[in-house]
């Protein structure tokens, strides 16, 4: 079994407003640099391969915390196409019905011109088999829609309703990856703040 340590970035102005960033490379808001100073990574889950999504939210995030991480760009964030930039209550209010039968498609629920989160899992598994296949402990700053997925696969959660478990934000969350790259929750919600 291989450990892998998930974090998200930390905040954006965009996350702010509650608006959906998806693919737009947002970078780290004033006030998100400073959240991203007052944590903290235990020492027990520093030392490990590091990667990190190519988005500078996600970049930054891994600087300030001192980690040299090598780019993936598997580790993008979900691609909410068209719905970028708006929000979800804002899109639930205009859409209805519409948004709400969307949303009950769960993994397969996808905006116009994005993608879903099943094909988010679909471009993570040959990420996690290799993470696996070097069987060293490893580390990946990315966001919220990548942890979800694969928080999806670990927990057999199909999203059509609330995960057992939410994951926060300013926590990483560990997983634990089998010869093949299946994950498994070890532990959720390890808090980095001091």
């Amino acid at each position: 079994m291989t450990d892998l340590l998930l974090l998200r970035h930390g905040p954006t102005a965009w996350n702010a407003e509650g608006l959906i960033q998806g693919r737009t490379d947002i970078p780290l808001s004033p006030e998100g640099e400073g959240v991203v100073r007052s944590w903290v990574l235990p020492d027990r889950l520093r030392d490990r391969a590091w990667v990190a999504s190519p988005l500078k939210r996600a970049a930054a995030t891994a600087a300030i915390l001192g980690l040299d991480p090598v780019p993936d760009a598997r580790l993008v964030e979900m691609d909410w196409g068209a719905w970028e930039g708006r929000t979800l209550a804002g899109l639930r209010a205009e859409l209805g019905d519409l948004m709400a039968a969307w949303e009950a498609r769960g993994l397969d629920f996808r905006g116009p011109g994005g993608e879903s989160p099943r094909e988010v899992q679909d471009r993570l598994r040959p990420w996690l088999a290799e993470v696996a296949a070097a069987g060293r402990p490893a580390g990946a700053v990315a966001h919220k829609g990548v942890i979800r997925a694969i928080y999806a696969m670990a927990a057999c959660w199909d999203m059509t309703d609330k995960p057992a478990h939410k994951l926060l934000d300013g926590c990483a969350h560990r997983f634990t990856l089998a010869a093949d790259g299946t994950p498994t929750v070890a532990e959720l919600n390890i808090a980095l703040e001091i």
